[in-house]
């Protein structure tokens, strides 16, 4: 089991990372919530990881504390909740904004992540509700998330080469092409980098 890592960061790429650690590349999927806080390129990282062994593949999940990772583990025990669409339900919405969610029975919110039908939002509602009392005191991952600022780190040399990684990360979360398309179509502004087009589109998309 490889629960934990911390190296350099080599590459990012929504939703994705490439973590070196002692010379081996590690590579990471992660809800858009943690990706959002990463450190720059050339830096390092520490990122807790739930790994994944299928027949066809060996995949990581990362996370920026222990606490999301749990969260995560236990969004994925529900009843046709894979890992995949654990990260785009976490991608979708905070920690908080899910829980919420949860406690509210609000199975309207919930249909509008990706792969997420109204049986789906109902089996999450009844199995989670009980497992994440306590949960709902402030927001799991970073506070700041919803408040962060577009600044100019990280911002792409071409505005097209953004829009097309969001668009990219945007189907690797599990939304159709022309959904994601349009939406990042609408929240795109000049000089935005590729994460803030995906933090702007999931924010609209909910």
């Amino acid at each position: 089991m490889i629960g934990r890592l911390r190296g350099t960061l080599v590459e990012k790429q929504p939703p994705e990372l490439l973590i070196e650690v002692g010379g081996v590349g590690y590579e990471v999927q992660m809800p858009m919530s943690c990706f959002y806080e990463l450190p720059d390129v050339g830096e390092e990282a520490i990122i807790y990881t739930h790994f994944v062994v299928r027949e066809d593949a060996q995949l990581l999940y990362g996370f920026n504390t222990v606490r999301e990772r749990a969260l995560f583990r236990e969004v994925i025990k529900a009843n046709g909740v894979g890992p995949k669409l654990g990260l785009g339900i976490l991608s979708g919405m905070s920690a908080s904004q899910f829980v919420a969610c949860v406690e509210r029975e609000d199975i309207s919110t919930l249909v509008k992540l990706p792969g997420v039908g109204k049986k789906t939002a109902e089996r999450l509602v009844v199995e989670m509700k009980d497992r994440l009392k306590g949960w709902g005191a402030g927001d799991l991952f970073t506070p700041a998330t919803d408040a962060a600022p577009i600044d100019s780190a990280g911002v792409a040399a071409n505005d097209a080469n953004a829009e097309e990684e969001a668009v990219s990360a945007l189907l690797a979360l599990g939304y159709k092409p022309q959904q994601a398309s349009k939406i990042v179509a609408q929240v795109a502004k000049p000089e935005m980098s590729s994460e803030a087009l995906i933090r702007e589109s999931l924010r609209a998309m909910v």
